[in-house]
């Protein structure tokens, strides 16, 4: 397989909704609108992430956020409404988490502070 682009595919029963959340979250508008049921962020270049009404592209999910810094970003969601969770201390990074209007689950987490074990 030779990757070029993946994306968080996330379901929402009310894409207007979830598409203000998620603009709130990300700081910006979607970039696409491929189709009424269906917006897109295009986040960098190898990525992105889609919300859907169609249970045919996209089922109840996760995503998982790296950031520089979790008590920035904790502030600037906090200003816009969006409230993370207590910070969890992990093996690797410290992670806060929040779900979305739907019940999808976002975590937000400092980037690794070592490489993980090789599988």
């Amino acid at each position: 397989m030779n990757l070029k682009k993946t994306y968080t595919a996330l379901l929402t029963a009310d894409l207007p909704a979830a598409e203000g959340w998620y603009t709130k979250l990300l700081g910006r508008g979607p970039d696409y609108r491929p189709m009424n049921t269906l917006v897109q962020w295009e986040l960098f270049d190898e990525g992105g992430l889609m919300l859907s009404t169609s249970a045919e592209i996209a089922g109840r999910g996760v995503m998982f956020v790296y950031v520089d810094d979790v008590a920035a970003e904790r502030r600037r969601l906090q200003r816009v409404g969006i409230l993370l969770g207590d910070n969890i201390e992990g093996d690797y990074s410290t992670l806060a988490q929040v779900r979305d209007p739907d019940g999808n689950l976002l975590t937000v987490a400092t980037l690794p502070s070592r490489a993980f074990p090789p599988a």
